[in-house]
């Protein structure tokens, strides 16, 4: 029986309660372990370790130091690559070739990066006048903002976790990261490596547990956190932001969307087709900026709804290891009553289900796991709730369109504005219809192509703040201006 434990002050320890809960297989439902929730006591212990590293070796170490400690851990995420990858598939029962192309190595890549982002930060100066016509010299200087509370998601555990993780250590600011209840496997382990790398004891704490009346609660309420970083639903970012009015704490959250994809007739099929199989279907559709909303010009519509259904035809359930295998099980039980439940509410609000809609026979050694279809409507009404809650599944709805301006509306008509993407050859057009979408991203002829020197974030009920180069870096530090009277 494993045991995920928090990490607290470079030690692994478990709640003084005693306090468990389960880690079960998305792909059978058998056991994986049990992981310790925090109370209080727990969170209180982390935010202190943090607060002290602060204040003690981590806040004496210059920033080539701190970058040479920052991409050791880089490399040894590397070279334990296997162990990581073994963790994040048991935790979320994604196929090994996509967690082995994508979570791992863009989970280690991450410190690389926002080390190098840190080194050229840029900051200002200006010269004044003064009465006394000797002037004034005024110049920024950043300061880490303190301690950061990381509140992870489930989706892509390791890499979502390192995109906040990275930043924050590498302005030398401490952090306490509390997983997903669902994936504590990777973020833990990370523990070990933060050890083996010589990363002085509180700089990286992580506390188990769930939201209210647990770990995230207790931390984002904890008055010694500086600034709260958070991906995930809506709902919860709400619940986060009241916390963190209270002392003026800032926030950077990433939440829900419900992202459209628009497909005009000019595009081309294929590279329309295999970007938006990728945006709907990827990861189980467990991906935020994720397509459900798919919108086609009517004169290829019927060509690109049969390419689509063919191309689904063609995903391969099976387990993580299963070479073949290209699409997995859902993260846990619970999310699929969820998924399902608008497989079915799709259904009575008057969708055709083209393909999919139910839960495969995976045979009796996996029947058991969170196993749904990849799955496909038409017919819906635009004020359906299928068209407008996030389902975070692996489905979309193909509706047609007549015009530009018709299929701008439809696609902003939502309250999440996170991402979108465009599939046209006709230059002019992308860019005219890129610039009146309503989304912190849009992509054309493409999708979840990232520069991590770029903005990214979203608008609207999709999330406030922007990570990502600088703009990223500017959440993690604090800016102070020095005046010298010259």
């Amino acid at each position: 029986m494993k045991e995920f434990k928090h990490f607290i002050n470079g030690q692994y320890v478990a709640s003084a309660s005693g306090k468990t809960f389960e880690n079960r297989s998305p792909v059978d439902n058998s056991l994986l372990g049990k992981t310790y929730e925090a109370g209080r006591e727990e969170v209180d212990a982390a935010v202190k370790a943090a607060k002290a590293a602060l204040k003690g070796p981590w806040g004496k170490l210059t920033q080539v130091e701190r970058t040479k400690l920052l991409n050791k851990v880089a490399d040894r995420i590397n070279e334990r690559f296997e162990e990581f990858l073994e963790a994040e598939c048991l935790d979320t029962g994604k196929p090994r070739s996509i967690a082995a192309h994508i979570d791992i190595p863009r989970g280690a890549a991450n410190f690389k990066a926002f080390t190098e982002t840190s080194a050229n930060l840029p900051t200002e100066g200006f010269r004044m006048d003064t009465p006394d016509g000797k002037g004034a010299m005024n110049f920024g200087h950043r300061t880490p903002k303190g301690v950061i509370a990381v509140v992870a998601p489930w989706n892509l555990p390791l890499l979502l976790m390192t995109w906040k993780v990275g930043p924050a250590l590498a302005c030398g600011n401490t952090v306490v990261v509390k997983p997903s209840e669902e994936t504590p496997m990777t973020t833990t382990l990370l523990g070990e490596v933060m050890n083996e790398c010589g990363v002085p004891p509180g700089v990286f704490n992580v506390v188990h547990g769930f939201g209210p009346d647990s770990a995230g609660e207790f931390l984002t309420t904890h008055p010694d956190v500086d600034a709260i970083t958070f991906t995930g639903e809506t709902r919860t970012g709400e619940a986060i932001m009241k916390a963190a009015a209270v002392g003026l704490r800032n926030i950077s959250l990433e939440c829900g969307g419900k992202n459209p994809s628009i497909v005009f007739a000019d595009c081309d099929i294929e590279k329309a087709v295999e970007g938006t199989m990728r945006s709907a279907f990827v990861n189980c559709g467990q991906v935020c900026l994720g397509t459900e909303r798919v919108y086609v010009e009517r004169p290829i519509f019927d060509q690109f709804l049969a390419r689509m259904k063919e191309e689904v035809a063609k995903l391969k359930l099976g387990r993580p290891e299963d070479e073949q295998a290209n699409f997995g099980p859902l993260v846990s039980q619970e999310h699929r009553s969820k998924v399902k439940y608008y497989y079915d509410l799709a259904v009575e609000e008057g969708a055709k289900v083209e393909i999919g809609g139910g839960i495969p026979d995976m045979g009796a050694a996996l029947n058991d796991g969170a196993w749904i279809e990849p799955t496909i409507w038409t017919g819906l009404a635009d004020d359906a709730r299928v068209m407008r809650e996030e389902i975070f599944g692996p489905c979309c709805h193909i509706r047609p369109f007549d015009s530009e301006d018709e299929v701008i509306a439809l696609a902003n008509d939502t309250d999440y504005g996170l991402a979108a993407a465009i599939w046209t050859e006709n230059s002019a057009r992308a860019v005219r219809v890129a610039e009146q979408m309503e989304a912190g991203i849009v992509w054309v002829n493409a999708w979840f192509l990232r520069d991590l020197r770029t903005s990214f974030g979203g608008a609207k009920q999709s999330g406030i703040g922007r990570e990502g180069g600088v703009h990223g870096m500017e959440f993690y530090t604090e800016m102070k201006n020095i005046c010298i009277k010259l």
